[in-house]
């Protein structure tokens, strides 16, 4: 017996009794169309059940009912209708928004103009606080028509008159400045590299702010330092008295901030 035709299949049934109908018709078993298929039973059985839940997603659905059918003799288009699943359609595109080559320029220069002033509020302040410590060099000045006696001189009193000095471009050597060693309790710091330094009153007002080079020595009575901030901690030594102080419980990342009490001591600051 041939298998019914779409055109004398009941337009009523569903898609799996039409399919249920037809394999009978055709003398095949659900194992028979599993094997032709080759897909599982319970595939076919889903099929014919129209349990579209446990066969995935509508495309899915779609190419085992059009296999299905097409085994059968059965409409491919009425099968799929009586199944109720969606058809596939294709993805919707969305079109991508255009902007203007100068937009983007212009964003692009802003964002550099940011990074420029952004730096150069960093670095100026430094710069401007490392200017009072610059050490220039020392010039005397004086007159050049001092008179000078020349002895052994022959001269009578009335040629006599000022003899001119020659002025000389030789620099002048600059005296060193002498370090006062600090009194009892006092604070130092020996820098062996360069590291900025911050030194603040017990008041609050800052007393040096300024980046110090390696070799630098700077010494403070006591009771004129409340506080310190070193940058490159690891290459400061710290002394009070003459006397080496262990900086790392105030250490972080390589950044030492440390209060200095009445008596001297070193003390982790305050909240």
């Amino acid at each position: 017996m041939m298998p019914p035709d779409q055109n004398t299949t009941d337009a009523n049934q569903g898609c799996g009794q039409r399919l249920r109908i037809a394999r009978e018709a055709a003398g095949l078993t659900v194992p028979d169309v599993a094997t032709r298929l080759r897909m599982p039973v319970r595939v076919v059985e889903s099929l014919e059940a129209e349990d579209w839940s446990r066969l995935g997603a509508p495309v899915f659905i779609r190419g085992q009912l059009r296999s299905y059918g097409r085994l059968l003799g059965l409409g491919t288009e009425a099968v799929h209708i009586a199944s109720g699943v969606d058809p596939i359609r294709p993805v919707e595109l969305t079109p991508r928004t255009y902007v203007p080559r100068m937009r983007i320029i212009a964003e692009q220069s802003a964002r550099r103009l940011v990074y420029v002033v952004i730096t150069a509020a960093i670095a100026l302040p430094v710069w401007l606080a490392t200017q009072p410590h610059l050490v220039s060099q020392d010039t005397v000045s004086g007159s050049l028509d001092v008179p000078v006696e020349i002895p052994g001189a022959s001269v009578s009193q009335g040629s006599r008159g000022p003899t001119p000095l020659v002025a000389s471009m030789a620099p002048v050597a600059q005296r060193p400045v002498l370090l006062v060693p600090p009194a009892a309790n006092g604070l130092e710091l020996r820098l062996a590299e360069d590291s900025w330094v911050e030194i603040t009153a017990p008041d609050g007002s800052v007393v040096e702010q300024v980046l110090l080079h390696a070799g630098a020595v700077r010494a403070f009575d006591a009771g004129e330092v409340g506080g310190v901030v070193l940058g490159n901690a690891s290459a400061v030594d710290v002394r009070r008295n003459g006397v080496e102080q262990d900086i790392s419980p105030y250490l972080r990342a390589n950044v030492a901030r440390f209060t200095v009490s009445s008596d001297g001591s070193l003390a982790p600051p305050g909240p």
